[in-house]
C-alpha cells in the first residue's frame, strides 16, 4: 500500500520537497521569533543600552516577516502538489474505467463510482497537505527544538525531547489502535449514503410508481445515522487525542521551566535565558499537535485510496496486443463469428453458446429472445468488450483480438442499452460521435434519425440543452438523438441493442420501423424483444440460454411452430395497440 502511494506521488516529489521546506522554514521562523522575542523582552528589562537590542529588534522583524511569507509558499507549493496529484490520479481511474466499460462494470453501482472517482480520489488531498507535509514538519522542528535546547540547557532538552516523542508518537500511536476501525469504514459508508442518494434523486418517479419511496427513504435515513454514528466516533477520538497532546505540550512547559528555573538559581543559566527555553518548548510543540488528526487523515486516506487502487487493479475484460495489433481495418468490412462461447467469471454455464453469424457488407440482421439469453452478450462480444472463451470473432477475416479495441469499436459500434445523454446541448451530444463535425453534419444525421424538424422547430435548436441523462427530452426522441449520434461517427458496422426498451408500445414500434429504415443499406445488428418490422431484416436469429435455436426470415420463422412464432403470436396484442 505504502509502495503505491509513493509510486503514485513520485512525478510531483519536486513539488512536495519545496512544500515540506517551506513549512519547515515556516515553523522555525515561529521558533526563532518566540526565542528572540522573549530575550529582547526579558533583556529590554534589565534597561541596557540600545545598540544591545538592535540585533534582536532586527531579528524579530525578519522572523515574523519571514514566518507570514514561508506560511503562502507553504500553501502554494502543497496544494499545487496535490491538486495536480489528484488530476494525475483521477486521470488514471478514468482510463483504469474506460476498458472496463461496459463489461467490466456491473461488479460496481455507479454511484459506489462516482464517490471513488470523487470523493476517494480526493484523499490524495488530504494525504499530502495533512498528512505528509505536518510529518515531515514535526520531525524536522522538533529535532531543531531539542537541539538548540541541548545547546541552552541540556537537561532541559531530554525533557523536551521525552514530551515531544510522547506527543508526537505514543498519542497517535494510541489513537492509530483506537481508530483504525472506524476509519476503515467511513469511505465504504459514505459511499452506501451516496448510492442512497442517487436512488433517491434518480429513481424518485419508479419509487413513487411502486410504493416504495417510504422504504427507500428510511434506508437512507439508516445509512445517514450510520456514518453519523461513525463520524461522532471519529472526532471524538481525535478530540481525545488532541486534549491529550496539549497536556502533555503544557506539562513539558512547565517541567522545562522549572529545571531552567533550578538552574539559574544555582548560577548555571542567564536570567534571560529561562523565558527562552521555556518559549522554545512551548512553541516545539506547534508543529507536533497537528499531527493528532494527520493520523486520523492518514487512516481515512489509507481506506479510500484502497477503493481507489482496487479500481486500478481491476483486470480489463479484454486484453490489447499492444505494438502487434494489426493495422486498422479499411474498406468494406465483413465480420464473422465462428463458434463463439462466452462464460462470465465465476458462472458455470456460458451465457452465449457456440454462435456462429456471418456479417457481409450490408447485411441487417435481427437477435431475438426472452431476457437473459444471450443478445446483449453477443453485442458486447463484437464490441470487443468482452473476450469470446471459445471460437474467434473475425473482422475482415483477422481475429478481432488481433487489432486494438478502439479500432475495433471504430467500425463496429452503435446505440447501447443504456445509451447516455450528457447535461449539455444536443449539438454537444451529437459531436461525442465526430467532434470535428460541422452543423451541417450533425443536421444530416438528425434528418436520418427523423429528429431534423423536431430540433429546428426549437427555439434554441441544436444548442438545446437536454436535462440531466437526457430527462428534458421524451424517451423517443433520447433514443433517436443516440441513434443519430452513432450514425455521426459513420460505423460500418452498426449495433443496436434494445434501442425501444422504456418506450411505451405505439412508439417502441414507430422507433424500431424508423430506426431500420435509417439503416437500409448498412450492416446492422439490432437486438429487440419486439418483433414489429423484423420482416425488413435479412435474417432473424432466435437465442435461447445463450443458444441459437432458430434462425431465418420473418416469413420463414412465423410459418413454422417454435420460439419465434410463439414471440409472435404473444406479441400481437401489443403490435395491435
Amino acid at each position: 500500500m505504502v509502495r503505491r502511494i509513493a509510486g503514485l506521488l513520485r512525478a510531483h516529489l519536486g513539488r512536495l520537497l519545496v512544500a515540506v521546506s517551506a513549512s519547515v522554514a515556516t515553523e522555525l521562523a515561529a521558533l526563532a521569533l518566540m526565542g528572540t522575542a522573549a530575550w529582547l523582552l526579558a533583556r529590554a528589562a534589565e534597561q541596557p543600552p540600545l545598540a544591545a537590542l538592535s540585533l534582536a529588534i532586527v531579528g524579530v522583524r525578519a522572523f515574523a516577516t519571514g514566518r507570514g511569507v514561508f506560511r503562502y509558499a507553504e500553501r502554494l507549493a502543497s496544494h499545487d502538489a496535490a491538486l495536480r496529484a489528484l488530476a494525475s490520479l483521477r486521470g488514471r481511474v478514468y482510463d483504469a474505467l474506460v476498458p472496463l466499460a461496459p463489461s467490466g462494470l456491473p461488479a460496481y453501482r455507479s454511484s459506489d463510482l462516482l464517490s471513488r472517482m470523487v470523493s476517494d480520489v480526493e484523499a490524495v488531498q488530504d494525504l499530502v497537505v495533512r498528512v505528509l507535509v505536518p510529518v515531515s514538519t514535526a520531525v524536522v522542528v522538533a529535532g531543531v527544538a531539542v537541539g538548540v535546547s541541548a545547546v541552552i540547557l541540556p537537561s532541559a532538552a531530554v525533557v523536551l525531547a521525552a514530551g515531544l516523542a510522547l506527543a508526537g508518537l505514543v498519542v497517535p500511536l494510541l489513537m492509530v489502535a483506537a481508530a483504525r476501525r472506524t476509519a476503515r469504514r467511513l469511505a465504504p459508508a459514505r459511499a452506501e449514503l451516496a448510492a442512497h442518494h442517487t436512488d433517491l434523486l434518480q429513481g424518485s418517479a419508479d419509487l413513487v410508481v411502486f410504493g416504495a419511496t417510504a422504504t427507500a427513504l428510511e434506508e437512507a435515513e439508516r445509512a445517514s445515522e450510520r456514518l453519523a454514528r461513525l463520524e461522532r466516533r471519529t472526532a471524538l477520538t481525535t478530540a481525545l487525542g488532541g486534549a491529550a497532546a496539549m497536556l502533555v505540550q503544557g506539562v513539558t512547559t512547565v517541567a522545562v521551566t522549572v529545571l531552567a528555573l533550578g538552574t539559574r538559581a544555582d548560577g548555571g543559566l542567564a536570567g534571560v535565558m529561562v523565558p527562552v527555553v521555556a518559549l522554545v518548548a512551548l512553541i516545539s510543540f506547534e508543529p507536533v499537535l497537528p499531527l493528532v488528526p494527520a493520523v486520523q487523515r492518514l487512516l481515512e486516506s489509507r481506506s479510500a485510496l484502497r477503493r481507489v487502487l482496487a479500481v486500478l487493479d481491476t483486470p480489463a475484460p479484454v486484453s490489447e496486443p499492444g505494438d502487434a495489433a494489426l493495422p486498422a481495418p479499411d474498406g468494406p468490412v465483413t465480420v464473422a463469428l465462428r463458434g463463439v462461447s462466452v462464460r462470465y467469471p465465476g458462472a458455470t454455464v456460458d451465457a452465449v453458446d457456440r454462435v456462429d453469424l456471418d456479417l457481409p457488407p450490408g447485411r441487417r440482421v435481427a437477435v431475438v429472445g426472452a431476457s437473459g439469453s444471450g443478445k446483449s452478450t453477443l453485442l458486447a462480444c463484437l464490441m470487443r468488450f468482452i473476450e469470446p472463451s471459445a471460437g474467434t470473432v473475425l473482422l475482415n477475416g483477422a481475429d478481432t483480438r488481433r487489432y486494438d479495441g478502439d479500432d475495433v469499436r471504430a467500425v463496429i459500434t452503435g446505440v447501447t442499452q443504456d445509451a447516455h445523454l450528457f447535461h449539455t446541448s444536443i449539438r454537444e451530444n451529437l459531436r461525442l460521435a465526430r467532434p470535428s463535425a460541422s452543423d451541417d453534419d450533425l443536421l444530416a444525421a438528425l434528418e436520418t434519425a427523423r429528429l431534423r424538424d423536431w430540433v429546428e422547430s426549437l427555439p434554441a435548436g441544436l444548442d438545446t440543452m437536454v436535462g440531466e441523462s437526457g430527462g428534458q427530452v421524451s424517451g423517443g426522441q433520447r433514443q433517436r438523438l443516440a441513434l443519430a449520434r452513432a450514425l455521426l461517427a459513420d460505423p460500418p458496422v452498426v449495433l443496436l441493442d434494445e434501442p425501444t426498451e422504456g418506450l411505451d408500445p405505439r412508439t417502441a414500434d414507430d422507433l424500431m420501423t424508423d430506426l431500420l429504415a435509417s439503416t437500409r443499406g448498412r450492416t446492422t445488428v439490432v437486438v429487440t424483444h419486439r418483433l414489429a418490422g423484423l420482416d425488413a431484416v435479412d435474417e432473424i436469429v432466435v437465442m435461447d440460454a445463450g443458444r441459437v435455436v432458430q434462425r431465418g426470415t420473418h416469413a420463414e420463422l412465423v410459418a413454422v411452430d417454435g420460439p419465434y412464432q410463439d414471440l409472435w403470436w404473444a406479441s400481437r396484442p401489443a403490435l395491435a395497440e
